[in-house]
């Protein structure tokens, strides 16, 4: 057997253990990601022929496949999301981009400044790449499928899901400036590169990714529900691939205009929504995504745990575990309470949005995508050692806890709804997701 036969195998398997494992590990403290990690953990220990998987020699090939994964599911993330756009009702959103997001950066790079001594640029890259919040791999904390009421989301839920759809974008900033600091830092240090990045990198490309993403968002509205002729309402047919071309076409279209794609496509997702809330084509097209974004991730995920099986962990250090289980445990939870204060949630709610922080794919490709762009005088393999662990952990740890947590949630929500008398003893989705705890 050729390790292409047994990669074809491996691929089967995954496909169907995607499409299998969410539904045996429902409600248990389990996740299907941790599944997939374990299982690909276990696999170089097997009288298999498995290949080596070297992310910093395969790093195009990891850079396209998590972008493709991260695109699809800022697709499925948008399209998800049953609450209106608006300044007071994603209060939580912004709290958790404008505080939280910065306040987890400038620790995070602090931190890899003091306890690894790398340089400023590689410590701010570690901590651009390590911010995006990545709930796909921990479906109990992002909301389901698409429903025709815009008030049946709770507040963990609709907070974690709609930051992660924007914050994977926003990400790109942070690793531009990066990317500035280390080509600078060969001429000696200068501030030469602020003005360009804050007008490019920061200014210009994030109103290019929202531009493109409303622009395409309506073009598409408009077509799938809208065209005078029926033959071209897409709606009408039912087809859900068609998501795949949506997320395709925004995102390539913001590239070639130079603007940030991952933004333009969480932003067509919206857009598409908000053209017709309530049409039942919203979730053919959402159930479709997700089935390629867990193929996807199953894949990736399989692929990442073959690999820290065959020793891509080795060039961690204790200080970079310490950077890690820092960020986890105390920069991300610390940072997303402070956001909260103040706000609609209640003080359980804004203890678990700021503790489900996950780190995932998105994280892979941002330092994948750096690296085969500039030098951050600091070994690839340390890098990838330290964000790779960070993944890790997180898949562990919130794998386990996300069901178990979520689950005693909805339990208290409903016990509080049922015993508020404005609802009555059989209280519907939205008088439960109303409750704040």
């Amino acid at each position: 057997m050729t390790s292409a036969d047994f990669l074809f195998a491996l691929l089967g398997a995954g496909a169907l253990g995607a499409a299998v494992l969410p539904r045996l590990v429902a409600g248990r403290p389990l996740s299907a990601p941790l599944v997939f990690l374990a299982c690909g953990g276990i696999l170089p220990f097997l009288p298999l022929p498995l290949p080596d998987i070297d992310p910093v020699g395969d790093r195009t090939w990891v850079e396209h496949l998590t972008e493709i994964c991260v695109i699809v599911s800022l697709m499925g993330a948008g399209l998800a999301l049953n609450r209106p756009f608006g300044r007071r009702r994603w209060s939580a959103t912004w709290r958790l981009l404008g505080i939280t997001m910065p306040l987890t950066v400038a620790a995070t790079a602090l931190l890899a400044r003091g306890l690894l001594d790398w340089p400023p640029a590689a410590a701010l890259l570690l901590a651009a790449v390590l911010v995006p919040t990545d709930p796909v791999l921990a479906s109990e904390v992002r909301v389901g499928a698409p429903t025709d009421s815009e008030h049946d989301e709770d507040e963990v839920r609709f907070a974690l899901t709609s930051e992660a759809g924007l914050n994977d974008g926003l990400a790109f900033p942070l690793v531009a400036a990066a990317m500035a600091l280390a080509a600078t830092a060969g001429t000696g240090m200068s501030g030469g590169w602020v003005g360009h990045w804050l007008l490019v990198d920061l200014l210009y490309k994030c109103a290019m990714g929202v531009a493109c993403g409303l622009a395409v968002g309506a073009l598409l509205g408009w077509l799938f529900f809208r065209a005078g002729r029926r033959t071209m309402r897409l709606s009408e047919h039912g087809e859900g691939f068609v998501a795949l071309g949506a997320t395709f076409l925004a995102y390539g279209l913001t590239e070639v205009a130079h603007g940030y794609g991952f933004l333009a496509v969480f932003v067509t997702a919206c857009r598409l929504r908000s053209a017709e809330r309530a049409h039942g084509y919203h979730t053919v097209m959402h159930d479709f995504v997700e089935q390629v974004e867990r193929l996807l991730t199953a894949g990736l995920l399989l692929l990442l745990g073959a690999c820290l099986g065959q020793g891509g962990l080795s060039e961690l250090t204790w200080q970079g575990v310490l950077v890690s289980l820092s960020l986890l445990f105390v920069i991300r939870p610390l940072t997303g309470w402070l956001a909260q204060l103040g706000s609609a949630a209640g003080p359980r709610e804004r203890l678990v949005t700021a503790f489900f922080g996950i780190r995932g794919i998105g994280s892979l490709f941002y330092l994948s995508y750096a690296l085969g762009t500039q030098t951050f005088h600091v070994p690839a393999g340390e890098l990838w050692a330290v964000v790779a662990f960070t993944v890790l952990v997180s898949v562990v740890l919130h794998g386990i806890t996300a069901s178990p947590v979520i689950s005693r949630l909805d339990r208290l929500r409903l016990l509080r709804a049922k015993r508020d008398p404005a609802t009555g003893p059989e209280p519907d989705e939205v008088d439960i997701a109303s409750q704040r705890l």
